[in-house]
């Protein structure tokens, strides 16, 4: 395993780190059901542990709270030695009240989360997606308090724009509120959106990125194809998220093999050490249903990608700038990057 420390932190955390949305037994999500039950999520925290993995990642909504129990109770006695990370602003029941980022929200999901966990602390706690209602300082607030409490030891958030991830860090820091160190974002090659606003903002802040679905829900894997593009036993085939380019997708993943064959690894093992040379990425996390993907997924840390593989990759899947973001190199005056360069 390699380490590395969270964002602006000093916690080392690895750089791969188990996704535990599937724990349970339920639905996950409309069109998808999960059935790994305790002694299968055993197995795949045993493993993950076994090699190296100290981060894990639930939320409170994942199959009813059922994620949270089923990881805390495959963590037992391991506590000490692990980075547990949760999140919260989902749904998590049939009141009115149960959803959203609001104070009371808020300070009820950390608690639910600790019952669930069976933990006395929860080491990354962030919000799970934008609330529109609820004002940036309502929220704020409520994350401080539980960090002085002692309930939470560092906050973070998912899924948020560039321009309220700002304005919440400047909030933060004129309060003297705990700042964010983790942003939990979807990243791949089939997704690099975050790099056009996001990423230079968590550059400039020391914000941590921990990239959830780094394999496009499968479809990296290479099981996704023109000849079968809807393969009985992938994910995508019943709930298609997070959307994608299908047509570069099947350029991706011929390209992920050709590199494979020459390194003999597969397209995943690839896709994923791509991943690992991004400087701005904290942790990759794996959303895994079986040992043999897990096994799979971490021999990515021994596929070491040449220059040009890197380069090919990146000009397959490198998204088109969006204004402004395409002005930025006019800032830069021709001449003074001349003289800089020399």
């Amino acid at each position: 395993m390699k380490y590395t420390t969270l964002g602006g932190t000093g916690l080392i955390v690895s750089r791969l780190s188990l996704g535990a949305m599937t724990f349970g037994q339920g639905t996950v999500f409309p069109g998808y059901d999960s059935n790994i039950d305790q002694s299968a999520a055993d197995r795949l925290v045993g493993l993950a542990l076994d090699g190296g993995v100290n981060l894990f990642d639930t939320a409170d909504t994942y199959i009813s709270g059922q994620s949270e129990v089923t990881l805390g109770r495959s963590l037992a006695g391991r506590r000490q030695d692990v980075v547990i990370s949760t999140k919260v602003g989902g749904r998590i029941g049939g009141s009115l009240l149960d959803a959203g980022l609001s104070y009371r929200h808020i300070v009820m999901g950390a608690e639910g989360s600790l019952r669930r966990l069976n933990t006395d602390w929860i080491d990354i706690y962030q919000l799970h997606v934008p609330d529109p209602l609820t004002s940036t300082e309502e929220v704020l607030r409520a994350l401080e308090d539980l960090v002085r409490q002692g309930k939470v030891r560092y906050v973070g958030f998912s899924n948020f724009p560039a321009w309220q991830t700002a304005l919440a860090i400047g909030e933060q820091r004129r309060r003297g509120y705990t700042v964010f160190s983790t942003a939990q974002m979807y990243y791949s090659l089939l997704g690099r959106d975050i790099e056009q606003e996001c990423v230079p903002l968590y550059r400039h802040t020391g914000i941590g990125v921990l990239a959830w679905s780094p394999l496009a829900s499968g479809f990296l894997s290479g099981k996704y194809t023109r000849d079968n593009p809807v393969p009985a036993d992938g994910r995508r085939s019943r709930f298609d998220f997070p959307p994608i380019d299908i047509e570069k997708g099947y350029a991706v993943v011929e390209e992920l093999k050709t590199i494979g064959r020459r390194l003999d690894a597969t397209p995943a093992q690839v896709a994923l050490a791509w991943l690992l040379t991004r400087p701005f990425i904290t942790s990759i996390l794996l959303g895994i249903t079986k040992t043999e993907q897990l096994e799979d997924n971490m021999q990515a840390l021994d596929v070491r990608l040449a220059a040009a593989d890197v380069e090919r990759l990146d000009l397959l899947t490198t998204p088109g700038a969006a204004y402004p973001g395409w002005m930025r190199e006019a800032g830069l005056d021709p001449q003074v990057r001349n003289a800089l360069a020399t």
